[in-house]
């Protein structure tokens, strides 16, 4: 039985179906749906129920999936101890905001240069992404982690403020209080509540408008096009503020800092792959490097 048929199928299973597979592995269709074949010749069970519409997995396929996943995680554990001098081998997938990349764009860079016998394949989206039904190994995010099956790590904070654009503050005039807020547009993700402090007081708001994107870029050029005010972290509004498209506003009230994480799958041990994306992470945000 070949190791590359049970990493096939597992990714068969995965995504779903052999066209999604064959996208992820980078692989012709006629290649994965030949190694799922030779494998349930060896077995002697159908592992896939095919159909015109695509393919699922049978009663057998279920109950194989999770012990080749279970085989296909030990070889590559195993695999990566006996590496010499530690070389990192195979293939670690990453999703990742979009409205972050620049970011960490020299992070994961550096990863590829020290590893070079990994291979990195990184899907930038600002879609909450499923990372155990879209074949992730973690997943990097940016904001107020809801509570989740998910291991994460704090790996940064960002400094999170109100911003308008000159031009909106000229007709509109600026908040002073987060009762004001009620009166003006705002731009967010969605169903949002800001939450201000200001000394011991703490007030919640939540505020009502007409534009709203799951991009912090399409937010931020928003209120730079005087739609409304946003609450932004000053990673992404500082070159907006730096050239007077935005001025902070409500200076006095502050806002919680959003956090930066990393995600991955439940599990006692992780991949050492993702530990050392985690450790590259944590020390490029502790020192400043990344901005």
């Amino acid at each position: 039985m070949e190791i590359e048929d049970l990493r096939t199928f597992v990714e068969v299973a995965g995504a779903g179906g052999v066209n999604s597979a064959a996208r992820r592995l980078g692989l012709a269709k006629s290649i994965v749906s030949r190694r799922v074949l030779r494998l349930e010749e060896e077995l002697g069970v159908q592992l896939l129920a095919r159909t015109t519409r695509g393919s699922a997995l049978t009663e057998a396929g279920a109950l194989f999936r999770d012990r080749a996943a279970d085989v296909c995680s030990t070889i590559e554990a195993a695999r990566e101890e006996m590496s010499p001098e530690g070389e990192l081998q195979g293939l670690l997938r990453i999703a990742a905001p979009a409205s972050f990349a620049a970011q960490l764009a020299p992070s994961l860079a550096e990863l590829g240069r020290r590893h070079p016998a990994l291979h990195v394949h990184i899907r930038f989206n600002d879609r909450h992404v499923d990372l155990v039904a879209e074949g992730f190994d973690c997943g990097i995010r940016v904001g107020y982690l809801t509570d989740s099956n998910l291991v994460a790590r704090k790996i940064g904070s960002l400094a999170v403020r109100l911003y308008a654009s000159p031009d909106y503050i000229n007709q509109h005039g600026a908040p002073g209080t987060p009762a004001d807020i009620l009166k003006h547009n705002a731009i967010t993700p969605g169903t949002d509540a800001w939450t201000f402090t200001s000394g011991d007081k703490t007030v919640t708001v939540h505020p009502q408008g007409r534009f709203k994107a799951d991009s912090a870029h399409v937010l931020v050029e928003a209120a730079v096009a005087g739609i409304g005010i946003v609450a932004m972290g000053d990673i992404v509004a500082d070159p907006y503020v730096a050239k007077g498209a935005l001025v902070p506003i409500m200076t006095d009230y502050k806002l919680p800092p959003v956090g930066i994480y990393i995600v991955r799958p439940p599990g006692q041990n992780p991949a050492r792959k993702v530990r050392v994306l985690i450790d590259l992470l944590v020390q490029e945000f502790s020192t400043g490097k990344v901005a």
